[in-house]
């Protein structure tokens, strides 16, 4: 799990992060990032709604295993920004490790955020 400094707090981020920032796609996920100078360290947020899954079990799931590929594979990024990946399908909960983190590479390259 992510520290708390890196986690969002609060809707008001998340929105001004939906209404303006860019968004890459896959099929499994939706990361959207902007570049934030206001702060010292990036942001993160795992979003899972409950039409990908309707147990709160599945979507706390899926939101850990995000988050744990995060703080092991992709910080920190480069420059600092807000992140939400949102979670496009419920496949991420069955699918494995290594799937996973290769889409998150391919958004995180094409979004900038690493190289």
């Amino acid at each position: 799990m992510l520290t708390k400094r890196l986690r969002f707090h609060g809707h008001g981020g998340l929105r001004f992060l939906y209404k303006n920032a860019d968004a890459y796609r896959s099929h499994l996920f939706v990361v959207k990032s902007i570049a934030n100078p206001h702060r010292k360290r990036s942001r993160y947020s795992v979003v899972v709604s409950k039409k990908v899954h309707k147990s709160a079990v599945g979507r706390n799931r899926i939101r850990r295993r995000v988050y744990e590929i995060l703080r092991k594979d992709f910080l920190p990024t480069n420059g600092v920004h807000d992140v939400a990946i949102i979670v496009a399908s419920g496949e991420a909960l069955s699918a494995e490790h290594s799937e996973l983190v290769s889409v998150l590479r391919d958004l995180f390259e094409q979004a900038g955020l690493i190289q």
